[in-house]
């Protein structure tokens, strides 16, 4: 072997040294990681924006790998839990499902029938109507004929709320007053209170509702029912 050749034979040693040197420094780097971020673990987030009070189902959702120490602990890791669920709050495209975004979606009781009704935005919700409040179901009429007082009427006490629906324009002619917006609300009744929010649906110039004061279950007295301007004098 001459001197070229016991040159090329040490560079190739040496090229192979650094090599591994090399590819040592790799796997220390990935092993400090690795030491640091830990295992992943399967999270879950939303493919599109998400309404409040929506049934959520496992199809908004997409799955994403996350480093377990990173996660927080109300974390969503299994879609299985969104059973029977609506959301609580605006869900963001590309936001964590996490367990405070989510409750039981309210069910009927014995006896009870679903009826929804468009109510006015501005003045029969104020975003403070909720799925499981309960609230005071009015409606004000006409005087039947011109000499009659005009009537407001507490229809239905203690109506429970299951659903409130999104913010809907309404279609109307540009000559007539009234609401420009409104929210579809979905009450649980029984059969006789249907009835009174259908009517006053149909025949009320107005139906509006009023939050009743949690674990507030009496209803208003007889005399409180019925109001009319004339009768408050």
């Amino acid at each position: 072997m001459n001197s070229r050749q016991r040159r090329g034979v040490i560079l190739l040693i040496l090229s192979v040294l650094c090599a591994l040197a090399a590819f040592t420094g790799v796997l220390l780097v990935i092993g400090d990681v690795n030491s640091k971020v830990g295992s992943e673990v399967v999270a879950y987030r939303a493919k599109g924006d998400i309404a409040p009070y929506s049934p959520l189902t496992a199809g908004q959702f997409e799955e994403i790998s996350v480093p377990k120490r990173w996660l927080s602990e109300t974390a969503v890791t299994d879609l299985g839990v969104l059973k029977d669920k609506i959301a609580l709050t605006p869900l963001k495209k590309g936001s964590l499902l996490q367990s405070g975004m989510f409750a039981d979606k309210p069910q009927l009781q014995a006896g009870e029938q679903e009826i929804a009704i468009m109510i006015d935005a501005s003045t029969g919700v104020a975003g403070k109507v909720t799925p499981g409040a309960k609230v005071n179901i009015l409606g004000t009429f006409k005087g039947k004929r011109p000499t009659d007082p005009d009537l407001s009427v507490v229809m239905v006490a203690n109506a429970r709320v299951i659903n409130v629906g999104k913010l809907t324009p309404l279609d109307k002619d540009s000559e007539k007053k009234g609401p420009a917006e409104a929210v579809p609300i979905t009450f649980a009744l029984n059969t006789k209170d249907t009835q009174r929010v259908a009517y006053a649906e149909s025949f009320a110039v107005h139906v509006r509702l009023a939050l009743v004061a949690p674990g507030t279950d009496s209803a208003p007295s007889p005399s409180d029912r019925m109001y009319t301007l004339e009768g408050d004098k």
